[in-house]
């Protein structure tokens, strides 16, 4: 097979790799109603003039189901960082005693379940339509080497189904991963 080819399939792959990755990531962030520390992954504060994410400066546990858990390890920077989670937009107020802050996530209503199925749609809408991408850029090129004479009908033809083939699987494991997280969002 021409190795321009191979080329193609192994940036199409990684390509599609990154969309799925992000979609992950993205569900991470979601609340579903149990403590899930990845929820500050975004959360930064102000660290002696630097912007620090909080996981860079604290331990993060989870002690219940719906409790977190934050011990700074600078004493004098627990209201900096009770002030960011407080500002950022997780919807949780922290409660401060000292030494730790907790934050204790609020059973969710059916109304803001269904609020988060529809953000969890939307995730995997989005990662489809840049896999969706990925499959035009990929076949375009394909169909550029076949205008310089590199490819012939037949072999553009077979890595067409070839690429299409990729999205098919990264299509479907971005569904699965889309139906598990609303499973969980919806389990009370």
């Amino acid at each position: 097979m021409n190795e321009m080819v191979e080329e193609i399939y192994s940036t199409c792959k990684q390509d599609l790799e990154k969309a799925y990755n992000h979609q992950q990531n993205e569900y991470l962030m979601i609340r579903a109603g149990r403590a899930n520390p990845h929820i500050l992954d975004k959360v930064m504060v102000e660290y002696y003039g630097v912007m620090t994410p909080i996981v860079q400066m604290a331990t993060i546990t989870v002690s219940e189901a719906r409790i977190l858990n934050i011990s700074v390890w600078d004493a004098s920077q627990i209201k900096n960082v009770e002030k960011a989670i407080s500002a950022s937009d997780i919807g949780i107020t922290p409660t401060n005693d000292g030494k730790t802050i907790r934050l204790v996530f609020p059973m969710l209503t059916e109304e803001r379940r269904k609020e988060i199925v529809k953000t969890v749609k939307k995730l995997c809408e989005e990662t489809k339509v840049a896999m969706r991408g990925v499959r035009r850029d990929c076949l375009n090129m394909l169909k550029d080497l076949k205008n310089e004479g590199e490819l012939s009908e037949d072999e553009l033809s077979a890595s067409e189904k070839e690429i299409q083939k990729f999205i098919d699987k990264y299509t479907e494991m971005a569904d699965k991963q889309s139906d598990e997280k609303e499973d969980e969002v919806m389990k009370l």
